[in-house]
């Protein structure tokens, strides 16, 4: 880690100010008693908060303990009795590029130019890393990155395998608690990202599980659900091992801890989808003093309001590019409500085993969401849709009407979809041509329209686009002899 002068600004201003004084150079009865008062009322103000985001990587929400999953997830669940659990909180797109530019720059996907997988945002493009570092914060990085380019994310980084660096992490918070330096530590998990190859699954003996709606009973299915849970449990534990450290430094009283679950899963209806199993989130945040322990907000926030959240109790003016709210008013209790609508963005272009091109956006409200699938016609494919426990699914289909419906609805999509949430939380009920929500999806289609057309947004057109933003297909246009074209 880099070895600077880490102290806040007040802090590097007393200190040169008391270096003044010793050399006689601004000495003086009235400068001093200047100085003490100017002591006097800094002294008063709080120290500037740390604060602490641990992700998961492609983890559904719906199975974590306190959402009422199957996971055992004691840490996390712990956490929430000691802070708010949100039970509305979205991102952007459901894959971990686009979400993890999203939260950094505080910028939806299309806007940073970080829409698509193995993404890359627009050069000028600002970051945490330039946002808290002029605040005096020490900015961490641990674990998976997936992010670019460095110079723009220029991150204190460490890692181990793609996972949190322990020693590291313990170091940063001895380093921060001696030299009362503030932090800002993004804590990145790889799990419970397949293969599933980490934890105890005989804890989640697969014939005892029970399957989401949406899944093929396959004993393929089951076990690999097993797998994933035991990951899930595994995450779960790293959690706890950095809220320890944060402990064991006294730190935890002056932290705004916020742990969450990224995408959903690598299994149907998840990741790569913009249905609620892709897009929402279990998102919990702790901090003694500001928010009321055992709390539940129904909020509708998203990603792109941490860093907006941040900049305000790190005591710095939200910039108008931002295009997230703080959280702030409702940690405090102060707001029950945050936003009227949440949006999405999946992009197939690029991603291992996509479709060509498979664009879809999404946007809710509290109760109805609105899909349009930009490409209808085409077959929606991705790396699940290759995986063993898809190939059962189309085994089954054979012999099995329900099977077969839901194979062909996860890779035959309308170009419309409309669900009630209220009465159909998993999205099988499409409504898009129903009389009686004519007037609902007109309301979510004009909120959607001019989402896109605020982001630049040109629907297919920017899924053709996609090569220009991605750096696997900048490599690709390299390899056939041509220039890659700007971003």
């Amino acid at each position: 880690m880099k070895h600077l002068d880490h102290r806040p600004p007040c802090k590097r201003l007393w200190a040169r100010h008391a270096t003044s004084l010793a050399s006689g150079r601004r000495a003086g009865i009235l400068h001093l008693a200047g100085f003490c008062c100017f002591l006097a009322a800094t002294a008063t103000d709080a120290a500037p908060p740390n604060f602490l985001f641990v992700i998961a990587d492609d983890c559904t929400f719906r199975d974590i303990g306190c959402y009422g999953g199957q996971a055992h997830t004691p840490r996390i669940d712990q956490l929430a009795t000691a802070g708010m659990r949100f039970t509305h909180c979205f991102q952007s797109a459901p894959m971990c590029s686009p979400t993890r530019h999203n939260i950094y720059t505080g910028l939806y996907p299309v806007k940073s130019g970080a829409y698509p997988n193995h993404s890359f945002v627009k050069q000028g493009t600002q970051s945490v890393v330039q946002y808290l570092k002029p605040l005096g914060y020490r900015v961490a990085l641990s674990g998976k990155r997936h992010i670019n380019p460095r110079s723009i994310f220029d991150f204190e980084y460490s890692g181990n395998k793609n996972n949190p660096n322990l020693p590291s992490i313990d170091r940063l918070f001895r380093e921060c608690a001696s030299g009362q330096t503030p932090f800002c530590l993004f804590a990145c998990s790889n799990e419970p990202h397949g293969p599933w190859n980490k934890g105890d699954a005989s804890r989640y003996p697969p014939d005892q599980l029970v399957l989401p709606p949406n899944f093929v009973d396959t004993p393929a299915t089951r076990q690999a659900l097993s797998r994933y849970l035991a990951e899930v449990t595994y995450f779960d534990g790293q959690v706890g091992a950095i809220l320890d450290l944060l402990d064991k430094h006294q730190l935890a009283d002056n932290t705004l801890v916020i742990v969450t679950t990224e995408q959903g899963s690598g299994f149907p209806f998840a990741k790569w989808t913009c249905y609620d199993s892709g897009l929402q989130t279990a998102l919990i945040a702790r901090w003694p003093g500001n928010i009321q322990p055992a709390t539940v907000s129904d909020a509708l926030i998203e990603y792109v309001d941490i860093l907006p959240t941040f900049l305000e109790a790190a005591g710095r003016k939200v910039p108008v590019a931002l295009e997230g709210r703080s959280l702030l008013p409702v940690f405090k209790g102060a707001s029950r409500e945050h936003k009227q609508h949440v949006f999405g963005i999946h992009t197939t272009r690029g991603i291992i085993n996509g479709s060509d091109h498979f664009g879809i956006r999404s946007v809710r409200g509290r109760r109805y969401k609105y899909i349009l699938n930009l490409s209808p016609e085409a077959t929606f494919t991705n790396a699940c849709t290759q995986s063993n426990v898809f190939r059962t699914w189309r085994s089954a289909a054979r012999t099995s009407a329900t099977a077969a419906d839901k194979v062909r609805r996860y890779q035959h999509r309308p170009a419309e979809e409309l669900f009630d949430m209220q009465e159909d939380p998993y999205e099988w009920n499409n409504l898009a041509t129903d009389p009686q929500y004519v007037a609902v999806k007109k309301q979510l289609q004009r909120e959607l329209a001019d989402w896109m057309n605020a982001q630049g947004d040109r629907g297919k057109q920017t899924e053709l686009n996609a090569y220009k933003h991605q750096r696997r297909g900048r490599n690709r246009q390299k390899k056939k002899g041509r220039k890659p074209t700007a971003p």
